[in-house]
């Protein structure tokens, strides 16, 4: 495995913190074929980066046949739009370095969690936002995820918002103007590229109406979509496995939501390899 960590920026942010990026790549072996690339945003409420969804779910798909790369984004006190240049920066030099990394630079998916499932659906829905990129970024694309996999995400600023993500995003001050335009379901369209979700029904941290509402918005615009709400389970199951549970044993079905990622993934880019 080839395994190294870099800066996405040249430059610390403010408060000093650097934003890195940094790669889980499989052996290349003679005749192998390039191979999707998964960026992954931790989620953690915008606040922090949580371990328990960062190396895990980059093992997780490289298990599964693909590489993988695991995004320190921007957080607070840094406001909005840093965490999207962030993810923006992340696809983009994925792309730009497909063939050192051995992958396919039109199978480039994101998979976010809670607060980072918020940031995989902004790149998602605003990449081609005149207010955050330039009209030369958003004409070259390069920034544009082809897939995005949003586990439990946070994406509402309304009635069911996890407000403190959205305070950590925004500022406490935030206008309601922007509260809306960083309320995702609202930001869809037929630009929105195809989208896995999962969620569970019992999620009081985040409620199961983020994901249905935004599952709602991409069926208006016929993106293409597969949901999975799972009827037990609290916020923040990752691998819904023992190394990240306390215990996993009142699940009576495995939620085995990676292995059915993997299957859309290899569905949506028509993949026939095998590792």
């Amino acid at each position: 495995m080839y395994h190294e960590k870099i800066r996405l920026r040249k430059e610390d942010l403010p408060d000093g913190y650097i934003s890195t990026i940094t790669t889980y790549m499989l052996d290349v072996r003679e005749g192998d074929c390039t191979r999707p690339g998964i960026v992954v945003f931790p989620g953690g409420g915008y606040s922090h980066c949580s371990e328990r969804e960062a190396e895990r779910i980059a093992l997780g798909y490289n298990a599964a046949g693909f590489n993988a790369f695991v995004v320190n984004y921007a957080l607070a006190p840094n406001r909005h739009p840093e965490q999207i240049k962030d993810a923006a920066s992340a696809v983009k030099f994925v792309r730009e370095n497909a063939e050192k990394y051995n992958v396919n630079p039109e199978q480039i998916a994101v998979v976010g969690f809670s607060a980072g499932g918020h940031l995989a659906a902004s790149i998602s829905t605003l990449w081609n936002d005149t207010e955050i990129f330039t009209g030369e970024e958003i004409k070259n694309e390069l920034h544009k995820p082809n897939a995005s996999i949003l586990a439990y995400p946070v994406i509402t600023s309304g009635e069911f918002a996890h407000r403190g993500s959205f305070n950590n995003l925004l500022g406490e001050d935030a206008s309601e103007d922007m509260l809306l335009k960083m309320s995702l379901e609202t930001r869809v369209g037929s630009h929105t590229p195809p989208t896995f979700l999962w969620h569970t029904y019992e999620d009081m941290g985040v409620p199961v109406e983020n994901s249905l509402l935004y599952a709602m918005s991409l069926s208006k615009y016929r993106v293409p979509c597969e949901m999975h709400i799972y009827p037990q389970g609290p916020h923040g199951l990752s691998l819904v496995s023992h190394e990240t549970l306390w215990s996993v044993s009142r699940f009576r079905r495995k939620y085995d939501w990676l292995a059915q990622s993997v299957e859309w993934l290899i569905d949506l880019f028509g993949l026939k390899y095998e590792n």
